[in-house]
This record gives C-alpha cells, structure tokens and sequence, in this order.
C-alpha cells in the first residue's frame, strides 16, 4: 500500500500534535512534516514533496494564503486542504480560487477531515459538510438579493400564507401579475413551488423559521 505523505501546518503545536495522533491511526496515512508557519510550510514542502499539505490560514510568517500561494507557485499540482477556525464561505472560497483543493472548518467532527484528505487524493475537491451549507445559504442570500422590491414584497406576504389572489388585493395588483412575478421568483431561486419558496426564504433569513 502507498502510503499518503502528510504535511501538518499550524502554529499551534497541541493542534499539530492532535493531527498527528488523528493520522497516526488511520491505515495508510504518514505525517512526514510539520510547520509552524508560513515560511517553514514552503521549506518542508520544498524538502518532503508530501502527498497532501493541511494548512491552517492563520499564522505568523503571513499566513496561510501567502504560503499556499507560494506552494502551488511552484508545483501546481500541490494537493493542499485549508483546516481553518474561519468558518465564512468568503474564506473557503478564496481558498479555492487561490488553489486550495479542500476547505474543512476545525469545528469540524475528525472523520470529516480523513474524508476530505481522501476525496482530494482522489482527484475531487471538497468541503466539509458545514461549509457546504455555507456556501448553499451565501449563493442563497445572493439570490435573494437579486429580486427586486416587489418580487420581495410578494414572496414575504406568501410566506406569510396568503394565496395569489390576497397577494393581489394586498398589493393592489392583478392576479395575472402576481402569478407573473411567482413564476420569476421561483426561477430566480431554484424553486419547485410555492412550498419550496418559503422553505428557501427561511433558510436564506429572509423570515423567520416557523
């Protein structure tokens, strides 16, 4: 069996240490390196060429982001997985786009970051399920922002449970209308019908959960 080459970047040595002992149990997983900041990461990885690079964002020597960036500067093929505090899509995603081939939250449950170090050695990109649904409720929210004030007004007053037509009186609208902007709503968040919508709007924070 051929072992998978890991390389541990954090600053902190007790999250290193419980990393190590985390790997050291997993059949076919060898930690070969560690690093406690930026500059060190790039070293050991120059030195060892491990198989997978776990790289927190936050630490001295510029952080994770410039590290990674170095890293993959040199070898594009560098598999690098963000194990972060930073549970925001907007750093997942600048990881992503920065190279990075996984992004797992340290709140994260132990087998979800042995899930992502396979999946990425076997050539997919991954996220751990937490920031997955991040990423679902930011692309939600963006949606959302994207109708306007009366398709707005209208998707509160049906979450709210009115009918086309009371939607209609209530705005002083026909029903051809509202049923009109319906149609738009639905297609601008990926709805498959008025239930839908509302369980979209809830999980978006547009209203509140009932």
């Amino acid at each position: 069996m051929n072992l998978i080459r890991i390389l541990l970047v954090d600053d902190h040595p007790v999250v290193r240490e419980g990393y190590r002992r985390l790997l050291g149990r997993q059949p076919g997983f060898s930690v070969v390196a560690e690093a406690g900041d930026g500059e060190a990461a790039r070293a050991a990885f120059a030195e060892h060429r491990p198989d997978i690079v776990l790289m927190d964002l936050s630490m001295p020597g510029g952080g994770g982001f410039p590290a990674a960036e170095a890293i993959l500067a040199g070898d594009a093929q560098a598999r690098i997985i963000v194990v972060s505090m930073h549970q925001g899509a907007i750093f997942a995603q600048k990881a992503m786009a920065a190279g990075a081939r996984g992004f797992v939250s340290k709140s994260s449950p132990p087998d979800e970051l042995i899930r992502a170090i396979k999946t990425v050695m076997s050539g997919r990109r991954v996220l751990s399920d937490d920031m997955a649904q991040e990423f679902a409720r930011t692309s939600l929210d963006d949606d959302v922002a994207g109708l306007t004030p009366r398709e707005r007004d209208i998707l509160l007053l049906l979450v709210r449970g009115m009918n086309g037509r009371a939607i209609a009186q209530d705005l002083g609208l026909s029903s051809k209308t509202v049923q009109n902007n319906l149609s738009q709503i639905r297609a601008k968040l990926g709805a498959s019908g008025d239930a839908d919508l509302v369980l979209k709007a809830q999980r978006a924070g547009l209203v509140p959960a009932l």
